[in-house]
């Protein structure tokens, strides 16, 4: 099959009768053309089936292009998508694009997709870091290129964010257990080292240690391997001679290891259990969660993604968005004895 050669922005000044320069003012400045020249215009890029290049519009310029980069971790995790949806659709409502990329939750992964999108001169780059030094990304934010990470801090990088209240509602979910009667809760995540879980695991322990409970490091279950299944650690965990009558978990991958592990079992209704992230059918398996809108964390990043590119000036901000607890059974049980289930 012949292929057929791509229409130009001569073809469609041809077609439309009007010279180069306003097709190309048409696709970059619109604002300024006249109604009935745009419709024009727009007619015969449609017919030709033209598409400007945004990219090489872009690199004349000397700036970047109306595309923004997000990295993000693994596709599987319904956070992650959730977050870029809320990305998408303020960029989109400003005229601007979004190419995603993902990390597969590795520090190696964070910088080599991070060097990809930039080579394409984007706009400005989102992303929810991994590794624990974001500084090789310093030069390009000298450079012009807005850097906004979400959920987490960037690490060694002077750099807009959008983080989630994740210290005190995990302490006030274990003030709410100790409130019950329970003095045996663990508190449970896999990946452990990232800002999220630091601050979350401090919450806990800031929580136990009020309620005269010093040592937490026997019942704090956290790992590093994301090939260990979570269900794993769980059973580990209720295998000890005292297993904990509640459990935290430190995120949604977590909660469902808990429930797996816990399936099928007389603790699976006798161990309290609150998990950080909201999950489908937490509601109908009646989990009690600490909520929040992950599509509100991309659309604030994308907002101050756009308000940098706008004006490069300015101090650094960090906004923290509100988390809360969505009461649904499983963290309102009462201790029971589980020595003998």
């Amino acid at each position: 099959m012949a292929i057929q050669s791509r229409a130009t922005v001569e073809d469609v000044a041809r077609l439309a009768g009007v010279s180069a320069k306003t097709v190309s003012r048409v696709f970059a400045q619109r604002e300024l053309v006249a109604a009935e020249t745009v419709e024009r215009v727009l007619a015969a890029a449609k017919r030709l089936r033209f598409r400007p290049n945004t990219l090489a519009r872009g690199l004349r310029r000397g700036g970047g292009t109306n595309v923004v980069g997000f990295i993000m971790g693994e596709l599987s995790n319904p956070f992650y998508y959730k977050v870029a949806s809320g990305i998408e659709k303020e960029l989109a409502a400003h005229g601007y694009s979004l190419v995603v990329a993902t990390t597969d939750d590795t520090a190696e992964g964070e910088e080599r997709v991070a060097d990809t999108l930039l080579a394409q001169r984007i706009g400005a780059l989102l992303l929810i870091p991994v590794g624990d030094d974001q500084s090789y990304l310093e030069g390009e934010r000298q450079l012009g290129t807005p850097v906004i990470t979400i959920d987490r801090p960037a690490r060694n990088l002077a750099a807009d964010a959008v983080v989630l209240d994740n210290r005190s509602i995990v302490r006030e979910a274990t003030s709410r257990l100790l409130a019950r009667g329970h003095t045996r809760i663990a508190y449970a995540c896999n990946p452990a080292s990232v800002y999220t879980q630091d601050e979350r695991l401090g919450g806990y322990r800031e929580a136990m240690h009020a309620a005269g409970i010093a040592n937490t490091e026997p019942w704090e279950v956290r790992r590093d391997d994301l090939d260990l299944p979570a269900a794993e650690l769980i059973h580990e965990l209720m295998a000890r001679r005292e297993p904990p009558t509640a459990i935290i978990a430190g995120n949604n991958r977590m909660t469902v290891g808990v429930l797996r592990a816990l399936a099928g079992t007389a603790r699976a209704d006798r161990t309290a259990l609150v998990g950080f992230d909201d999950f489908d059918t937490a509601d109908v398996l009646g989990v009690t969660v600490i909520s929040y809108q992950p599509e509100e964390l991309g659309r604030r990043a994308a907002q101050l993604a756009l308000a940098r590119m706008a004006d490069p000036g300015g101090f650094i901000r960090q906004e923290t968005l509100p988390t809360w607890i969505v009461e649904r059974g499983s963290g309102e049980r009462p201790p029971a004895d589980l020595e003998t289930a």
